[in-house]
């Protein structure tokens, strides 16, 4: 359910969104306007998540019904982020310059309309004139004006209405504050017709005043604050009680380091830019998809709404219990001490379509030889002294003697369990979670038993992923290595190949 203001282009693109047959049909439903009563129906199996500001969140949090029926509620709200220059980025710096222009670009990106905007800019007192003077140099060449002009860097805020709060919690900041700049041109357009602001400059007089800490103007608004040291920029970002994301400027790493662990605990997200990282950074307001993003406190204590940590809100989990046999049956992955199925002989000569979690080999055994650990130690150049010296590997508290490499082990697992022949399977793309468990020494005995452990299909690929769990065991029935392997497994149904259609 967008805002009011910004129905219009939602629903544009919700539209275009479901005219591309990109979800299927009745997964996504807009509501423009009022929610009427649609809260009042929300049971224990619904999610509600919200991104605004902190008050609505609030107000929607302690609505009766989320509240009676514990509704799980999500939320990204609206809160005082904060950009830090370390006092080792001084002007002059890559640092320095990299603070300036995203303080600038938050500022102005959709004129500051965002959860995410700057909204606090903290610098050290002796770098504060240097920092005012390049953002108001910024600021100054700021075009305000009409989006459709090309030469236009930032347009209106979402409405009248939006303009009159902005203008409103700026009159409450200059209780504290002063303005550096509000004095942007306007560009082709009726500044009082339109929702036009200018990007709007402040300055701290008292760095610790209540109300620059709690006022938020959403809006192309920032405050800047001076610090004296680590300790009260630490100090300083956490009276904004609880932010999405900050970030550190600093080409110290100690400074880095010492900022980042002391304000972790109050944002979702720390961005640590330096000149390394500077032309590759994704930017203060734009998070990875595998982030957490979100935040305590004022921020609402929730997290990520995109991508693919987002999705995960939708999904309820659950603990089952159960015999291995059930579980594989329940969960569709193999359990360790699940019956193993060979009745349809070896796995690798099965179609994707045609294999079943639980599918399995047992091969035939190889017993390994001191000959076998010398010619790959000689293959590899791996001459570490546990396989090449018996008196140093007993000297070894873990080892009884010389003893096989490891990687000796996996290989000839594969030797074992590979089927030679042309087949549906195509490619082995890796292996997880490997260990060793048990010293392979010469004379012991070892075979594998492989197990299908789980399939993934890739649709319209002509192949999936099967993963299978191998078990390297030698003559005793003790295990001395464990792992998945990772292979790609031809489809035998056309419909699922590329150039199905």
């Amino acid at each position: 359910k967008p805002a009011s203001q910004t129905a219009f282009l939602t629903e544009a693109m919700v539209r275009q969104i479901m005219a591309s047959g990109l979800l299927p049909l009745g997964a996504l439903q807009l509501v423009c306007g009022s929610a009427g009563d649609l809260l009042d129906h929300l049971t224990g199996q619904d999610v509600v998540a919200f991104t605004g500001s902190a008050s609505t969140a609030r107000k929607l949090k302690t609505h009766p019904t989320i509240v009676q029926n514990a509704v799980r509620f999500n939320t990204e709200a609206d809160s005082l982020n904060a950009a830090i220059l370390a006092p080792s980025a001084a002007p002059g710096t890559a640092e320095f310059d990299l603070f300036v222009g995203e303080v600038v670009n938050e500022m102005t990106s959709k004129a500051g309309q965002k959860c995410t905007a700057i909204r606090r800019v903290l610098v050290p007192e002796n770098a504060a004139d240097a920092a005012t003077e390049a953002l108001v140099h910024a600021l100054s060449e700021v075009r305000v004006g009409d989006p459709a002009d090309s030469e236009t860097k930032m347009g209106a805020l979402a409405s009248l209405e939006q303009r009159d709060e902005v203008q409103r919690a700026i009159a409450k900041l200059q209780t504290a504050a002063v303005p550096v700049f509000n004095t942007a041109e306007f560009i082709g357009v009726d500044a009082e017709a339109g929702a036009f602001c200018s990007p709007t400059l402040l300055r701290a007089e008292d760095a610790t005043a209540a109300v620059i800490h709690t006022t938020e103007a959403f809006g192309p608004v920032s405050t800047m604050l001076t610090y004296s040291g680590i300790d009260d920029a630490i100090a300083l970002a956490a009276m904004g009680e609880g932010s999405l994301v900050a970030s550190i400027y600093a080409p110290d790493t100690d400074e880095a380091r010492d900022l980042t662990l002391g304000i972790a605990s109050h944002h979702g997200r720390v961005h640590v830019v330096d000149e390394t990282s500077g032309a590759t950074t994704t930017g203060h307001g734009s998070p990875l998809p595998h982030l957490v993003h979100g935040g305590p406190g004022r921020a609402g204590g929730g997290e990520e709404m995109g991508g693919i940590r987002g999705v995960m809100h939708y999904m309820q989990r659950t603990a089952v219990q159960g015999s291995p046999d059930k579980l594989t049956a329940i969960t569709g992955r193999y359990m360790p001490g699940a019956s193993r199925k060979t009745e349809k002989g070896h796995p690798f000569k099965l179609f994707f379509e045609d294999l079943d979690v639980g599918d399995s080999v047992e091969t035939a055994e190889r017993t390994v030889t001191l000959e076998d650990i010398e010619a790959f130690a000689r293959l590899t150049g791996d001459t570490f002294y546990a396989h090449m010296d018996d008196e140093a590997a007993k000297a070894n508290p873990i080892f009884d003697g010389r003893v096989a490499h490891g990687y000796f082990v996996v290989g000839a697992a594969a030797g074992l369990f590979v089927w030679p022949d042309p087949g549906p399977v195509l490619a082995n793309y890796g292996l997880e979670r490997l260990r060793f468990a048990e010293p392979t020494y010469p004379g012991d005995t070892l075979k594998v038993l492989l197990t299908c452990k789980q399939k993934t299909l890739r649709r319209g690929m002509g192949y999936g992923e099967v993963a299978w769990d191998t078990q390297v065991v030698n003559q005793d029935g003790t295990v001395v290595a464990a792992y998945d392997v990772l292979t790609l497994v031809e489809t035998r149904d056309p419909a699922n190949r590329p150039d199905a259609g």
